[in-house]
This record gives structure tokens, sequence and C-alpha cells, in this order.
């Protein structure tokens, strides 16, 4: 049990749930690492929400609420820490929900929409097409789901499949705590901020520019400089490093 006054508590609470979900057969070894990289960034950002986050997951909203057909794609880190977040950030955005995972077998997805049933979701994974252009099992969707859309959110870092949902015209939502990543820097919008309270942050967002009209919503979007707001998370960085050497 960890002590919820422990200063590291919402840190060892999330390793835990990923360790967990491995003994379910739903994270990896390799997703473990995944995490540990991307908690590494969030430790030097100073592990806050900060105004580039919210710029990006404020434009992350907006592209959803006008989008025609928008997925989020899970994969297994996302269905563990966030699933109760997951299944109301779609229902707020019309969204579906779709299985994608990189280490695939069929045992493993089924594992994952068993365990996602459990949150009252009904997730897209039948497999049944694939994304030209992708050799790794990424490439394996469903034609419900990321075959069609035209907005996908991807919480948790790919590049290899961002550029190629790119090519496929489709616009890429990224989770990403590695400002220097190929996702990061080729998503149409990047969220630089860690996905347990990115997510509650865009749901919060959601209800609030709902009843926007879509004339300011796409103006929020017209607006919005993704690589601006990768510089502002690479300053971020700075800033806090050097904020914390002068405190030593």
């Amino acid at each position: 049990m960890i002590p919820r006054d422990h200063p590291r508590y919402e840190s060892l609470v999330t390793r835990e749930k990923l360790v967990e979900g491995v003994k379910m057969g739903i994270t990896t070894l390799q997703g473990l690492i995944a995490h540990g990289r991307g908690e590494a960034f969030d430790y030097i950002l100073g592990e806050k929400t900060k105004d580039f986050a919210l710029k990006a997951e404020k434009t992350a909203v907006a592209m959803m609420l006008l989008a025609k057909h928008p997925v989020i794609s899970v994969n297994g880190n996302t269905a563990i820490l966030v699933p109760d977040k997951i299944k109301e950030l779609a229902e707020i955005l019309n969204a579906k929900i779709e299985i994608n995972v990189f280490h695939y077998s069929k045992e493993r997805v089924a594992k994952i929409a068993e365990f996602l049933s459990n949150f009252g979701i009904d997730a897209l994974c039948a497999g049944d097409s694939e994304l030209e252009g992708l050799s790794s099992a990424r490439r394996i969707v469903d034609s419900r789901g990321i075959l069609i859309a035209d907005v996908v959110l991807v919480p948790l870092e790919d590049g290899d499949r961002c550029e190629i949902l790119k090519k496929n015209g489709k616009k890429v939502i990224a989770i990403d705590l590695n400002p220097l990543s190929r996702t990061a820097r080729m998503a149409d919008v990047t969220i630089v901020d860690n996905i347990i309270r990115a997510i509650p942050k865009m749901i919060e967002l959601a209800k609030e520019m709902m009843n926007m009209s879509q004339g300011e919503i796409e103006e929020i979007i017209r607006t919005y400089d993704n690589k601006k707001i990768l510089s502002e998370a690479i300053d971020g960085i700075i800033g806090y490093l050097e904020e914390t050497r002068r405190s030593l």
C-alpha cells in the first residue's frame, strides 16, 4: 500500500497500475520502458500541466469537436491508466475508441477490450483493415475507426504511425511528454503533458467549449502553431532546470 502522503504518490500509483497491467496481459514490459522515458521528461517539466500544454489541449478539443469521424486510439498503457476518463472524453466529443497496439496479438487485444468493457467501453478492435505504408502491427486497424477517421487522438508516442496517419490524410493529436520526439514534431497538435493530467483537462475544456460557436472553435485551430508550442515546452524544461539549479 502506497501512503497518500508520499511525495511521489501519483507517480508510484501509476507505476503499480502498469505493472499490474503486465500481469493481466494488457501492458507490456516494453511499455514500462516507454513510460519511464516519459516520466523522466515529466520530472524535468515540474510534473505540472503548463500553459503550452493547455493551449494544445484546447486546440485538440476544438479539432475533435469539428471532426466528422474523431477516434481515440488506445494502447495498453492508456487502457490501464485512464479508462474511465477516456470513456468520458469520447462521449462528450462523440468519438470512437479503438484499440491499436505495437506488440500485437489477438489474445492481447481481446484482453484489453475485455478490460475496457468493465468501464462501459465498447472498443473497436476488429483488425479488419490495414494502413498502407506501415510495416509494424500498428498498421492493423478497424474499418469503422482509424481507417475512416479524419482526426485521431494518439495518447503516447509512436512516430511511424503518426507519419502514416498524416500520409493517409488524417489530423493527428499526440500526447507526448517528449517534445523532441518524431511524434511530437510530426503531429498537428502535440500535448506535452502527462496523460493522467491531459485527459481530465480535455474533459474539462470540452464541457466548456461545447456551447461555443463554430466560428469561435475554428479560430482556436487557426491561431494554433505546434512548432511554437514545442519551442515553449523546451523553454519550459530549460526554465525548470535553471530554477532547480538556483535552489540548490
